[in-house]
């Protein structure tokens, strides 16, 4: 069996109210102050938590400007806060834009290293500032993995940076967090959390560790999404997409993503398509040009979504296909990118764009040159 390594935070708590034990964990760290990276919509559900850290003399600042997916401006911008502030710990709570950006700025602050060298893989050197992380969406992962995702507003491109070195000191998935996310939401980010399984289960690099992840987080997200989107206070449908998207993330750093992520960065580089929306839409085309390169992992995915079985692989892994197409139909999520309003004129500068994600295009299971990218973008247009 081949080697492989896994990251993960040395801490992972997970458990609706589980947030309540962040504070007994912080006091004991002898840390006092600490910058916390949310959005205001989210402060209401951790005012106890506040009040608590308060009362033991903990100084806190709050830094709720990230709106959108983060860019290089942002994480200047949000690099002068913290460092005005003399934060000597962070603490990130959101969705993955959030947690991303958390995880840079806490791991560079007293770096000499600049962010724009640091796009690709292990290039970090040093670990920066303790910090933890508290997702309010299941979707990215990102509070167990090792990725942190940027817009880099001169190419329009997003860009990963991939480093141990932003594995979080500790994670708190608390599903009681991801109760209020509206349903939009709920269905894109839970398709980029299932997005993570398929694309691990089915890498060139997959690993049978990874697949038990990949395969269980493929399981809860495709029976549990609809419910969730339909009723946000299912409490066990959260549950398991909060277990599911965690499993998602902790497939990211040994094995990770591949051309669904890639085709999908240029969507958001240049027309701000929002990550998880972007992937559900590339989903099915970029699994129909992927199923023949391994037929037996595809027709597994497809009896993992509970896709009725065919007589053959191939027939299954087509029944998959067709079952994440009209899985998103039945939560919400537009299907062809007419839908979205991206000129399909545009389908020649996105491909040239995703060529250059050779980070995750080397994990494809099929090789996608320029042309295959582009015919995976038309066949999205009616």
């Amino acid at each position: 069996m081949k080697e492989i390594t896994l990251l993960q935070p040395q801490k992972i708590v997970f458990g609706t109210n589980c947030i309540d034990k962040f504070v007994n964990d912080y006091l004991k760290l002898g840390l006092n102050r600490l910058f916390i990276i949310t959005m205001p919509v989210i402060r209401p559900l951790i005012s106890n938590m506040v009040e608590r850290l308060n009362k033991n003399g903990i100084h806190i600042e709050f830094y709720e400007k990230i709106c959108n997916e983060p860019s290089i401006t942002d994480f200047d911008a949000l690099m002068a806060e913290a460092k005005k502030f003399g934060a000597d710990s962070f603490l990130g709570i959101g969705g993955g834009s959030i947690l991303d950006i958390t995880k840079l700025v806490a791991t560079l602050i007293n770096s000499n290293q600049k962010i724009e060298d640091l796009f690709g893989i292990d290039l970090i050197n040093q670990k920066g500032k303790w910090f933890a992380c508290m997702p309010t969406t299941a979707g990215t992962g990102s509070e167990v993995s090792p990725n942190a995702i940027l817009l880099d507003e001169k190419d329009s491109l997003k860009k990963g940076v991939v480093s141990p070195y932003l594995i979080a000191d500790a994670a708190y998935i608390d599903p009681k967090l991801t109760w209020s996310v509206p349903a939009k939401i709920t269905a894109e980010t839970g398709m980029d959390a299932l997005t993570h399984c398929i694309e691990a289960y089915t890498n060139k690099f997959a690993h049978p560790i990874v697949d038990m992840y990949a395969l269980q987080g493929i399981k809860l997200i495709a029976s549990n999404i609809f419910k969730a989107v339909t009723d946000g206070n299912n409490v066990e449908a959260r549950e398991a997409m909060a277990l599911g998207s965690m499993y998602g993330g902790l497939c990211l750093g040994p094995v990770n993503t591949a051309a669904v992520h890639a085709l999908s960065y240029p969507l958001g580089g240049e027309f701000h398509i929002s990550h998880g929306l972007s992937n559900a839409i590339l989903l099915p085309s970029v699994m129909k040009f992927n199923y023949t390169a391994n037929l037996k992992k595809y027709a597994d995915i497809a009896i993992a979504f509970g896709a009725k079985r065919g007589t053959t692989d191939e027939e299954t892994a087509l029944n998959g296909v067709d079952y994440i197409t009209n899985l998103s139909i039945k939560c919400g999520i537009p299907t062809t990118l007419t839908e979205i309003g991206i000129p399909q004129e545009a389908v020649s500068r996105m491909a040239k764009a995703a060529m250059k994600v050779q980070r995750l295009l080397k994990n494809n299971p099929r090789e996608v040159t320029e042309t295959d990218a582009c015919d995976i973008y038309n066949n999205l247009y009616k």
